[in-house]
């Protein structure tokens, strides 16, 4: 069986959440829509405790958008955007506020949830666009950009050299998530499992109806109408996560130019590059997700170098040519 991975999105997280379980199969499924997508769990059904299950990824949800959402009022990191010092954060708001500055480090600051003033800016945030902003403006929301300006002190709080720099989780959030999800499956002794959260995918164990590894397959950016794959992958206890420019994107109807959703954090620039979509293979969801966005940004050459010096991690990129497409993988990612 193979299932689909999707694009990875800036900005998804929203309020709305609903799920249901079917229990028609070998594999139990648990299906719905929250953070702004689709999500599929599936999982060898010899379990009793399908609904323990359910209602705690239910409440699971809920937290996580309680803490990271941009798109809730009232949520931790709308409250700290907004100038709350004060705030304690959460034990989950701890963890990806760190993991973000070991891949900010890591990726010399391509990787960047203080880039969420851009995001907003070219119109793919919560808050209103700015229309043909200065190179001025520019500069300005570039001020506000950069990890090293905010930080996480011993109290739990949220201090940042300026009040209005803006922080976004949405490009680790949903693998974080998917991890979260994979951690609560296995506490209740559950070894085949499936878990996918708008394209952020981890698999464990083997597929129960067919008895093999579980095979995924990558969407062809090149595509137009019909939905198609470009490459299919099987995951051995691995985490995949595919970012690319190809459907999130919108024209200035004034300049005519095309503003796509990966922003660089270092120039604030939004234009397509070459780099069509990037793939990441690694041990945790959360890994791979801020990775598969940080390689659509960076040079491809630095890109490539960087991924080889880390363990565990390994990439696919699908580059646009005058003809069509080039390919380049890792060193070590896996045959079809």
């Amino acid at each position: 069986m193979k299932f689909i991975l999707s694009v990875v999105y800036f900005g998804l997280f929203t309020f709305l959440f609903f799920s249901c379980i079917d229990f028609t199969n070998k594999k139990k499924t648990i299906s719905g829509y929250s953070f702004g997508t689709s999500f599929l769990i599936q999982y060898e059904g010899k379990n009793n405790n399908d609904i323990i299950i359910k209602n705690k990824i239910d409440s699971l949800f809920n937290t996580i958008n309680n803490s990271f959402s941009t798109y809730i009022s009232d949520s931790d990191i709308s409250k700290i955007n907004l100038g709350d010092s004060l705030l304690i954060v959460d034990n989950h708001f701890k963890k990806v506020f760190l993991r973000s500055y070991d891949i900010w480090k890591l990726s010399e600051g391509y990787f960047d949830p203080t880039v969420g003033s851009m995001v907003n800016a070219y119109g793919f945030g919560p808050e209103n666009k700015i229309k043909n902003f200065s190179r001025k403006q520019l500069d300005s929301l570039i001020k506000l950009t950069g990890f090293s300006k905010v930080s996480l002190t011993s109290k739990g709080t949220i201090k940042k050299k300026f009040s209005n720099i803006y922080l976004d989780f949405n490009a680790i959030g949903k693998g974080y998530t998917v991890d979260l999800i994979s951690e609560l499956l296995s506490s209740y002794s559950i070894k085949n499992f499936l878990i996918e959260i708008g394209g952020e995918i981890i698999a464990k164990g083997k597929n129960p109806n067919t008895g093999n590894y579980w095979k995924v397959a990558i969407d062809n950016p090149n595509q137009k109408k019909n939905r198609q794959f470009i490459k299919t992958v099987l995951l051995k206890n691995k985490a995949l996560a595919t970012s690319g420019n190809y459907r999130k994107f919108r024209f200035d109807s004034l300049t005519g130019n095309k503003y796509v959703h990966t922003i660089n954090p270092k120039n604030g620039k939004s234009f397509q590059s070459k780099i069509l979509s990037v793939s990441v293979i690694a041990s945790d969801c959360i890994t791979a997700d801020a990775w598969a966005t940080a390689l659509m940004i960076m040079p491809i050459e630095l890109s490539k170098s960087i991924i080889e010096s880390i363990e565990d991690v390994d990439a696919y990129w699908v580059l646009s040519n005058k003809t069509g497409f080039d390919e380049i993988f890792s060193s070590n990612w896996p045959d079809s």
